[in-house]
């Protein structure tokens, strides 16, 4: 009996242990967006992947017979530079390593890799399963495909390295799409909703989740159901983000701040 009784307090406190551990755990952070400046952005564009770099966007848009790579002016909106994809490739999320761009497809596995200068295609990785956003750390590749699944590969060879559940307190998010790398944490959007989450790349761990809703009216976006937001480039400089959304006319510098209740 006294052994019984011994074995039984040790569960119980076990289980103590556990629920303690579970409340200790910190609350993901409450943001919103504060509006810097509105800029113009092509409404064509179905944008899938979006980063700053020299005082350009670099963007990657989809559809099949759409798709296409280019380079940006911020302040006109206006296109420098347009690569249109083979009319089989739907383009998907975009990073920059060095003077490449790395540009993923959503169904064909193919990760495709161009000069910045000239967009001139390098070489082409394989990969299974969808490809969906891509950033760039300084020393790995993270990715998405659709799920609540954030995987780091190998910078050059592009090897799947690894993969975290992404998640809080047991409770995942939507389909996670377009990513930005900022310290150590990434960004994500998430599909068909008007909030982005801050992931711990180690963890998976949800940090804080932004609400990006009031973007959705100053977009003038259309009617179209794939008018969604979607397109995160961040601004060392000014610790600003740079959000967009498939179709959008406008492109919005943000500050994250704090939620008021």
């Amino acid at each position: 009996m006294i052994i019984f009784l011994f074995k039984w307090g040790c569960v119980l406190l076990s289980c103590w242990v556990c629920c303690l551990s579970v409340v200790a755990e910190p609350l993901a952070e409450r943001l919103r967006v504060e509006v810097v400046r509105t800029l113009p952005h092509d409404p064509d564009a179905f944008t899938q992947g979006l980063l700053l770099h020299e005082g350009h966007f670099y963007e990657s848009t989809g559809l099949y017979g759409r798709a296409s790579l280019r380079k940006v002016d911020p302040e006109t909106g206006r296109v420098l530079h347009r690569l249109a994809l083979d009319p089989a490739y739907f383009g998907e999320g975009l990073t920059r390593i060095g003077d490449q761009l790395i540009q993923l497809t959503w169904k064909e596995g193919l990760a495709l890799v161009y000069n910045l200068d000239d967009f001139s295609l390098q070489r082409a990785h394989q990969y299974s399963g969808e490809g969906w956003g891509l950033c760039f750390d300084g020393e790995f590749l993270w990715m998405t495909d659709g799920s609540q699944t954030l995987y780091r590969r190998h910078a050059q060879s592009f090897e799947l390295l690894g993969e975290q559940l992404v998640s809080f307190g047991g409770r995942t998010p939507g389909p996670l799409n377009e990513l930005e790398c900022v310290g150590d944490a990434v960004y994500a959007n998430i599909f068909r909703d008007s909030r982005i989450v801050k992931i711990d790349k180690t963890s998976g761990r949800i940090l804080a989740e932004i609400d990006a809703t009031p973007l959705l009216l100053l977009s003038e976006r259309s009617w179209d159901g794939e008018a969604v937001l979607n397109g995160i480039a961040y601004e060392a400089e000014t610790d600003t983000f740079y959000l967009t959304g498939k179709l959008w006319p406008y492109l919005f510098q943000v500050r994250f701040v704090p939620a008021t209740l």
